[in-house]
């Protein structure tokens, strides 16, 4: 497959049979419940596993690695079990507020044999960012598609150690968006690390990743109630 070459990387045998399982467990899955129309071929090898894939490009060179993520929205499991197949020392935390995903979640991380490095959690960003078990724990705090960016950054930021980085995966991106961010970053004392724009193989579209890293900890009061971050966005 192409994607294996524009990661540079090359799943083993054990992987690439798990990303083909999942593939399975979505179609079926599909059937009774819309997880996603993004179930086969390239739909599924490009625009999930490999878009996914992207961010973590120089940690996959190095597979014993042992991260700490949590994917939040983590939804039909992109890029959260993606990830956790990929780096198989890894930990991974998958948190949706919808029981429907994360029924799906618990269930596929089980086939797959992967429960034992992922732990499913049906809540809101806004409380596990709270809890002590959660708050300022992670290496990685990832969310694609889920808000606007500094909403997805209230719910990121807070999930992060010192030495953590936020990403957020985004479709377009522009100037406007990123002096909003910016301003919102403030706040929670972090800062843009960088911007990274890649072109999805197969004229798939445009993916920019924003990568942040805090400047110190995170201030207790965020991130706010549940539905505040999204009904008055930081930034503004």
């Amino acid at each position: 497959l192409m994607i294996w070459n524009e990661l540079k990387w090359v799943p083993s045998e054990k992987q690439l049979a798990q990303f083909i399982h999942l593939q399975e467990l979505l179609k079926e899955w599909n059937k009774k419940t819309n997880l996603t129309r993004l179930v086969d071929g390239d739909d599924f090898w490009i625009a999930q596993v490999y878009d996914s894939l992207l961010p973590i490009q120089e940690d996959l060179q190095n597979p014993k690695l042992s991260h700490k993520f949590i994917d939040v929205g983590s939804g039909c499991g992109f890029p959260g079990l993606a990830i956790a197949i990929a780096m198989p020392h890894s930990n991974i935390v998958l948190l949706d507020s919808s029981s429907k995903k994360t029924t799906f979640l618990k269930e596929a991380s089980k086939e797959i044999g992967l429960n034992s490095r992922i732990t499913v959690l049906t809540e809101r960003a806004e409380a596990a960012g709270k809890e002590a078990l959660y708050r300022g724990q992670f290496d990685y705090a990832i969310a694609r598609a889920v808000a606007p960016a500094t909403v997805v950054a209230e719910y990121l930021v807070p999930f992060l150690n010192s030495k953590g980085q936020a990403l957020i995966y985004k479709g377009s991106w522009d100037e406007t968006e990123q002096q909003i961010l910016k301003k919102a970053l403030v706040e929670l004392n972090a800062d843009i690390r960088n911007t990274h724009k890649f072109s999805l193989p197969d004229s798939r579209g445009i993916r920019n990743i924003i990568r942040i890293t805090t400047t110190k900890k995170c201030p207790n009061q965020y991130p706010r109630s549940i539905g505040k971050p999204k009904k008055q966005p930081l930034g503004y």
